[in-house]
């Protein structure tokens, strides 16, 4: 499975910001293509900003549950994963403009 990189993640990808049973997103930096499980964790850990994918670039959002990536588009299209059927965080819309352009 791809690593999710943070603060006290989980085997799920939650970390020590967001840990509800829902938090299970990874989003990948765009600057160092690595998974992060959000941008507090990437902030306090990486040497550089966050790099923002765009919403149609595919495998930018990972499934802490089960491995599916798809794009940012996909998985805010549902509430859902893909790949598995785990249900996502509703709140992580909040976030949007921190992940994509």
């Amino acid at each position: 499975m791809t690593v999710i990189r943070g603060v006290d993640v989980d085997e799920r990808g939650r970390c020590a910001h967001w840990r509800t049973e829902r938090d299970v997103v990874a989003h990948r930096c765009e600057t160092c293509g690595r998974f992060w499980a959000c941008h507090e964790c990437h902030r306090a850990l990486a040497d550089h900003p966050f790099g923002r994918a765009d919403p149609a670039a595919p495998a930018t959002v990972l499934c802490g549950a089960c491995g599916h990536l798809s794009s940012y588009g996909g998985y805010s299209a549902a509430p859902f994963c893909a790949g598995c059927g785990h249900p996502f965080n509703p709140r992580c819309a909040l976030h949007r403009g921190l992940y994509v352009t």
